[in-house]
């Protein structure tokens, strides 16, 4: 044989041969796509109006050994939106412990003479995003029973736990004045008990008759921010259509519109500019309740070494922290923990630090972290990339975990009433097959809805997804589509 012939035989043969092991590689990959559930997923995605022009990532694994059951660009690089609050969730269990808690401090430098505290009072804050007016009145209540009913000093408030950087890198101007983009410090207080902290809520009712002007409060009461009131109440068939705006940089809180007689009250929360001022604010109002008088200033500084403590102040545990926080999408305690991290780890309060140890940690789960780009621990960062087969990686790790147990518990339940169980996930997938069988987290930013979790399947089994939706014109209309996609599994 012609040794030119034979050797373009020999090539032929072998580029048959390596066809045929790709040919055959690629159908063990596609064969695990070709169920009728799969095949529902695929035409779901390439026909779907909503999904056009639209980025789509999604991958499905077997709980039980990670395998990847069904895979549509799952290594494409997508914005999680809140479904990033998973990786923080997961690296602050690990590093913290599900017991950690936050303290806060009450110190004084100077003495106690006859009921009265010649020196300085100081509120040294370490990170708690729980701390409520109540906890201020207990403090005050406490410092009473020393003893003390005058303060000869200034009250002082220390959020150095922390650095000075109050949002994170990529939020938006805009969200500047929500309680979602509240500032983020070492000090400083919430509302309630959803514990939006750095915020304040504002309620809106209409007044007794038309034309009244309209009945505005806060929660807490405090004088701290200054409210400008132009709502007009307007008769009973009238329009509702209020707006509550803080002005940049300043505690002025803008309410225009007009509310019907009789109209339900609006209520929104508003993030406060200079959280520990606002905590300051409300501990010397609690004070003053408690027959405490402060004769100095209101200041923000570090304590000095000398100090001593008189009272210590315990948040309660992450594990029950995580219940706001994962079902209610919490950004304020996403951002703590990053920073949490990061002091405790680093002995640095900063992003920079808490995303590093972020990054570390998830990597003990098998996340590749190579592969995504992670600039805040909330999602609210439209930078933020993560492959959805990572994210089902970290779904699959955490299960052998012992804190698995308040990680799961803290998922929004499909259908789920209950707003502290159902939490985002309330009004979604209500069905009978499906209720009560979904725990996973949400995501929702401009252009981005994401859905990552556990489903129990028909068949008994627990499958993990992970649902990344970008590019959407209207991301509100990609819930419904996620919703699908999980029926689709939920019937395996």
């Amino acid at each position: 044989m012609n040794k030119r012939i034979y050797y373009h035989t020999v090539i032929f043969f072998v580029i048959i041969s390596l066809s045929v092991a790709f040919l055959d590689k690629s159908s063990v990959s596609s064969s695990e796509n070709t169920g009728a559930w799969a095949q529902q997923l695929t035409q779901l995605i390439s026909k779907d109006a909503v999904l056009q022009g639209a980025v789509v990532g999604i991958s499905v694994r077997n709980a039980k050994d990670g395998k990847i059951i069904y895979d549509h660009q799952g290594n494409l690089r997508l914005r999680p939106a809140s479904n990033m609050k998973l990786l923080t969730a997961a690296a602050a269990l690990s590093v913290l412990g599900e017991d950690y808690t936050f303290s806060t401090e009450v110190l004084t430098d100077g003495q106690v003479r006859k009921k009265k505290l010649l020196g300085n009072l100081y509120l040294k804050g370490k990170g708690d995003p729980t701390l409520l007016k109540s906890d201020f009145d207990k403090m005050a209540e406490d410092i009473h029973s020393q003893g003390i009913n005058e303060i000869k000093g200034s009250l002082i408030g220390d959020d150095s736990w922390y650095d000075q950087v109050r949002y994170s890198t990529d939020l938006s101007w805009s969200d500047e004045g929500t309680y979602y983009g509240a500032q983020v410090s070492a000090l400083t207080a919430s509302p309630d008990k959803d514990y939006d902290a750095g915020s304040i809520i504002v309620e809106v009712k209409p007044g007794a008759k038309s034309s009244d002007q309209a009945i505005v409060t806060t929660t807490p009461k405090t004088n701290y921010e200054k409210i400008i009131n132009q709502v007009k109440t307007v008769p009973e068939d009238g329009k509702k259509d209020t707006t509550i705006e803080r002005e940049h940089a300043k505690n002025s809180i803008t309410i225009k519109g007009t509310i019907p007689v009789n109209a339900k009250e609006e209520k929104e929360s508003i993030g406060v500019w200079n959280p520990t001022r606002y905590a300051l604010t409300l501990f010397k109002q609690s004070l003053a309740d408690h027959g405490i008088e402060v004769s100095g200033k209101l200041k923000t500084d570090s304590v000095p070494d000398t100090a001593k403590v008189l009272i210590t102040h315990q948040s309660i545990p992450l594990s029950e922290l995580f219940i706001p926080f994962m079902k209610l999408s919490n950004n304020g305690h996403a951002e703590v923990l990053v920073k949490e991290m990061g002091k405790v780890k680093k002995e640095e309060g900063s992003w920079e630090k808490g995303l590093e140890v972020l990054k570390a940690e998830i990597a003990k789960f098998g996340v590749t972290t190579d592969a995504i780009l992670v600039r805040d621990g909330s999602g609210i960062s439209d930078a933020d990339l993560i492959p959805a087969n990572q994210i089902s990686q970290l779904l699959f790790a955490v299960q052998k975990e012992k804190w698995f147990p308040v990680f799961l518990n803290s998922l929004p339940v499909a259908g789920e009433s209950e707003r502290m169980v159902g939490g985002n996930l309330r009004n979604r997938m209500k069905g009978p097959a499906i209720q009560g069988k979904v725990k996973a987290k949400t995501g929702t930013i401009s252009t981005v809805s994401s859905l990552s979790g556990y489903v129990q399947t028909k068949s008994g089994q627990t499958i993990i997804f992970s649902i990344l939706l970008n590019n959407l014109l209207d991301e509100e209309k990609g819930k419904p589509i996620e919703d699908k996609m999980v029926q689709i599994l939920a019937n395996i």
